[in-house]
């Protein structure tokens, strides 16, 4: 496959002045659009997950000439940031990212927080626990502790899922005013299952009741069969991260919930405790 099959040369000699050219950004800031195409790009691949993408995939998602986006391509290839098949047609992330994410949770000082918790508290009750991240309208899943009852077929750390479909999402979302929830918040909100949120008004509802009990819930919002419960971790205003826990409804009864979220109470004021610690330790560039 060849980049001259795709676009004669003064629409590639546009493409690139196009991509030469920064963008104004709010503040005085420019981007640099080819950075920005670049990063698109590879979010594009990662969301796909274990799922290749062809070239005109990727091109008509990204509104990309295909030109530019095969050129874009073979680069990050070429550094380990793309792989491809055996026959060169198909893409996915590469294990450059890997690498890059593995750093990101190697030096996060929160997770290092978050992670011997998580674990005290699979010990104590053996159900599945997480700790996330809002990032724009979604949630990141940063660590998991999976239940001995209940195992996964894969891990969920680094998955993304809507912010609006998931009791962490919903439990950080909550922390948010007006203005800043709808930063949050896509224009369409999806379904994930027949249980799901989407209208925004009852959503609105529903982070009320979150906010006045402490927590929030799930229940089989994001899978079906699953209630979830998470908890707002309030070191940082408005809150970023939140832990949860996971529980089958088949063996979920009130007097179970009301002792999980007893116990997250708990594991919340120990890693708050904590983060302050991490929090001066910053500040006096420990």
């Amino acid at each position: 496959m060849a980049a001259s099959a795709d676009r004669p040369d003064e629409a590639r000699q546009a493409d690139g002045a196009a991509e030469a050219k920064p963008e104004e950004r709010p503040g005085g800031v420019r981007d640099v659009k080819s950075a920005a195409r670049t990063l698109e790009l590879l979010e594009l691949l990662a969301a796909r997950q274990n799922r290749p993408a062809r070239l005109r995939e990727l091109s008509e998602a990204l509104g990309m000439p295909r030109s530019s986006c095969y050129a874009l391509l073979r680069t990050l290839a070429k550094y380990g940031w793309v792989r491809t098949d055996t026959s060169g047609t198909m893409y996915g992330i590469g294990i450059r990212a890997l690498i890059a994410g593995t750093s990101y949770l190697d030096t996060d000082p929160y997770l290092r927080i978050a992670k011997p918790v998580l674990d005290h508290l699979g010990e104590q009750l053996d159900e599945t626990f997480h700790f996330g991240r809002l990032d724009g309208t979604d949630v990141v899943y940063l660590a998991t502790r999976e239940s001995g009852q209940y195992l996964r077929p894969y891990s969920r750390v680094g998955r993304r899922l809507p912010a609006y479909s998931t009791s962490l999402g919903k439990a950080l979302l909550a922390e948010r005013d007006e203005h800043e929830l709808g930063e949050h918040l896509p224009e369409v909100m999806t379904p994930l299952t027949p249980h799901t949120l989407t209208d925004r008004a009852a959503l609105t509802e529903e982070l009320t009741k979150v906010r006045e009990r402490g927590y929030a819930v799930d229940q089989q919002e994001n899978s079906v069969g699953l209630h979830c419960v998470a908890l707002p971790m309030r070191y940082a205003t408005p809150a970023l991260d939140a832990i949860s826990c996971s529980v089958p409804l088949a063996r979920l009864t009130p007097a179970r919930e009301a002792d999980i979220i007893a116990a997250m109470r708990r594991a919340r004021e120990e890693m708050e405790r904590s983060a302050t610690s991490v929090a001066m330790g910053i500040a006096g560039g420990i």
